[in-house]
């Protein structure tokens, strides 16, 4: 039992793992510190270099053995409960309880059950042990200049034999804390004690809070409950105050903020969960750091890396996002202020890529690595060209330009909103004529320098779509990149039939890095599949993707989170695909939690226009949900039930006056005014719906609706039916049909460091 506060909500979120499954587990103190271990064996063969404590890109001690009455613990004969707050080691009679504190360097490993003595010994081939004192063992940490602080509870006396450090049984276990001198640490250590139990109700409370208020979510379908619950907190973790409000782009590696990371998992990580201030103050901290020096190529762009020692603008598509999710912070938190502050920012960012980076048709040229796809071999060539016109960076400025015409218009620019408008208008025509031919039924990737298309299949084309027009095409395109490229465990970044496919991210056959965008599948680019398929009304394929995310995070990989990347391939004798690359990636995460709040429950906001779209996408799986979405100031708070052939829709308004835009499929939608207090039922009974707006409470109607299905709905489903429905994942083929697997080069030396480029 904890001390403090007891939350139901995060007690039913304890995860049982074996020894088998033996899984990563990680906390961050959400300011620059993040502990990672696995439950049973540190074995990972790229992680278990970050095993133990690190804070701010360094390494500070590598995990801890433990003993009582002198004999050590054994990790492996565990039973191992994780919580989202612990991680709890059951060593027959004796119980192990690892804590990490909020916004502190400090660890608390409690045991308890123990007999007459306890000992720690840190890990670390570099930490260099200092003094032993009557109470604390100091140590300077394996990196950076760091000292280590370890005493026991209750300012037990510790004792040193051979290494390992003892006391009293009774004692209930031991704090290490991390800081710049042996006092602070000390202190830190001291302070932390004085103020332990309503420290970690504090911790458990914040966590509650927020599955309470930001992300509120119930559901009969406890799979769906619990696995969104632990994704929603692991994301939570990613996001810090290590250098101003970030979000860290993944672990172990990428303990800092990366421009095109941050407004990839923007949507996901804060807007739909309501942390618009954390939003705020992202945009801020990037504005702050935009190059503002005219006569640099560079000028306009924000970092792509903002690192306490490294700033670098060594991307095109970091900037176009950071307009784009602006604009998208601006329509959920309804704060016009900001518009005002940033339209330099915006104007920079968009007259800098005109001067510097766009050609005669309106496209914005780049670099050939400085697309997402940026993995560069050691002679700086890269593994994935994309030339100069990757159809996603078309995509994005097409974004940042009419994000650009929205401030525009509300700053009464005229001259720059009919500009940049007129800009955005002409690429869109360019676009459509360029990247497509008869020949192909999807997009080119990219152009070359010469302007000639080049058509590999990789799923950068789903980011274009809003580019097109012709429905039939992109339904055609919809499926040919579905049943290509998304296998069952994610979407991989080239088809499978191209010869430099490469069905494994490790393997002693290449370089990891070669395989990166390869073939290599990236969990984050399955939001933006999922949304392409629920857009074309296949909601039900759709899910069986998102299904399998939730249950990767329940049972493989870091407890209650989604990994970086997958192997394409499952190796051989599995049934799965082998998770890679960071144990925890913030766009991974966010892109789950964005899909599932925009497309599946369909919550849309528009506060600026003083608009939301209502157009839930519910698969038949799910039978009751209930959740909450922050808009603006205010609320809206919903519960749907499907029983007997009728859905019922219920959404209560708290904080805002809106238009609600009810977009259910097949029906022609409807706009209907809301405010404060009211709640909005709709009722779809077979070709029938039916909508009555109420005073929430007194249930006084204020109006009523009625709608049958809309001809040209139907048209556009059924057609959708015809070239979508029944697609299958993508099936791995015999490795033989991949060239890069008859190439013996050896095994890849791994020093626990990524590649990911700087």
């Amino acid at each position: 039992m904890t001390d403090g506060y007891v939350s139901d909500s995060l007690e039913q979120m304890k995860i049982k793992v074996s020894r088998g499954a033996n899984r990563a587990v990680s906390f961050t103190n959400k300011e620059a510190c993040f502990y990672y271990t696995q439950t049973h064996v540190n074995d990972h063969p790229e992680h278990a270099y970050f095993e133990g404590m690190n804070v701010a890109k360094n390494r500070i001690f590598g995990g801890y053995t433990l003993y009582a009455d002198r004999q050590e613990l054994d990790n492996e004969l565990a039973e191992v409960q994780v919580s989202p707050y612990s991680l709890v080691r059951i060593h027959g009679s004796i119980t192990e309880e690892l804590w990490l504190y909020d916004y502190r360097n400090v660890l608390e490993v409690g045991l308890t059950g123990c007999g007459a003595s306890i000992g720690i010994s840190l890990k670390g081939k570099e930490l260099e042990f200092l003094e032993l004192t009557k109470d604390t063992a100091y140590f300077k940490a394996m990196e950076g200049d760091w000292i280590i602080a370890l005493r026991a509870m209750g300012n037990g006396p510790l004792m040193m034999e051979k290494g390992v450090f003892q006391t009293n049984g009774a004692a209930g276990g031991f704090f290490i804390s991390a800081a710049a001198t042996a006092e602070e640490a000390a202190r830190l250590i001291e302070d932390t004690e004085r103020q332990r139990a309503s420290l970690k109700a504090e911790r458990k409370r914040r966590m509650d809070d927020f599955l309470q208020y930001n992300v509120y979510l119930d559901s009969s379908n406890k799979e769906l409950k619990l696995a969104l619950n632990w994704i929603s907190l692991t994301m939570d973790q990613l996001v810090t105050r290590q250098q101003g409000e970030g979000i860290y782009a993944g672990l172990p590696w990428f303990n800092e903020y990366w421009g095109r990371d941050q407004f990839i998992a923007m949507p996901g990580a804060v807007l739909v969960s309501g942390q618009f201030e954390t939003a705020k103050q992202i945009l801020l901290s990037f504005a702050e750091y935009q190059n503002t020096d005219e006569s640099s190529k560079y000028y306009g762009r924000v970092p792509n890396i903002l690192a306490p020692e490294n700033i670098d603008y060594h991307t095109t598509d970091g900037t176009p996002r950071f307009i784009i999710q602006l604009q998208d912070y601006v329509n959920y938190s309804g704060d016009t202020g900001i518009i005002k502050q940033l339209y330099p920012a915006v104007y920079s960012s968009i007259e800098g890529s005109i001067r510097h980076w766009v050609d005669e048709k309106g496209y914005l040229t780049h670099d050939d690595n400085e697309t997402w796809m940026d993995a560069r071999d050691a002679e700086l060539n890269s593994y994935s060209p994309r030339d100069t016109r990757a159809n996603d960076i078309q995509a994005l400025w097409y974004g940042q330009l009419r994000a650009g015409v929205y401030f525009a218009e509300y700053m009464g620019d005229r001259e720059k909103a009919e500009q940049w408008g007129s800009l955005a208008d002409a690429l869109k025509e360019h676009v459509a004529a360029d990247f497509r031919a008869p020949a192909y039924p999807y997009l080119a990737d990219r152009l070359d320098t010469a302007g000639a298309p080049e058509f590999s299949l990789r799923p950068n084309q789903l980011f274009a779509f809003d580019l097109f027009d012709d429905r039939e095409f992109k339904n055609r395109a919809v499926r040919t990149a579905w049943e290509e490229l998304v296998y069952p465990w994610g979407t991989a970044s080239l088809d499978r039939r191209h010869p430099f496919f490469h069905p494994f991210h490790l393997t002693e056959h290449y370089h990891k890095d070669e395989a990166y965008h390869n073939g290599t599948v990236w969990t984050w680019l399955n939001g933006i599949a999922m949304q392409r398929m629920i857009e074309a009304g296949q909601e039900e394929t759709a899910y069986g993707l998102f299904r399998n995310m939730n249950r990767q995070a329940l049972e493989l990989g870091v407890v209650g989170g989604l990994s970086e990347n997958l192997d394409a391939y499952p190796q051989e004798g599995a049934d799965r695909a082998k998770l890679t690359g960071a144990y925890l990636q913030a766009w991974s995460n966010a892109e789950q939690l964005r899909v599932w709040y925009q497309y599946f429950l369909g919550i849309r906001p528009d506060m600026i226009a003083g608009k939301v779209v209502l157009a839930p996408r519910i698969p038949q799986e799910l039978t009751d949900v209930r959740f909450r979405v922050k808009t603006g100031e205010g609320m809206i708070e919903a519960d749907y039930a499907s029983t007997g052939g009728e859905q019922l829709y219920i959404y209560r308004f708290t904080g805002v006056t809106l238009t609600a835009i009810v977009d259910i499929s097949a029906f022609e939608p409807a706009e209907i005014p809301v405010s404060d207090g009211n709640e909005l039922r709709i009722r779809i009974s077979g070709d029938r719906l039916t909508a009555e707006l109420l005073v929430e409470g007194s249930g006084e109607r204020i109006g009523q609706w009625a709608a049958g299905k809309s001809a040209d709905r139907a048209e556009q489903q059924r057609q959708s039916d015809l070239m979508i429905g029944g697609v299958q994942f993508a099936e791995p083929l015999a490795l033989s049909e991949h060239p890069v697997m008859e190439r013996e080069t050896g095994a890849v030396e791994r020093d626990g460091k990524e590649d990911k480029e700087e």
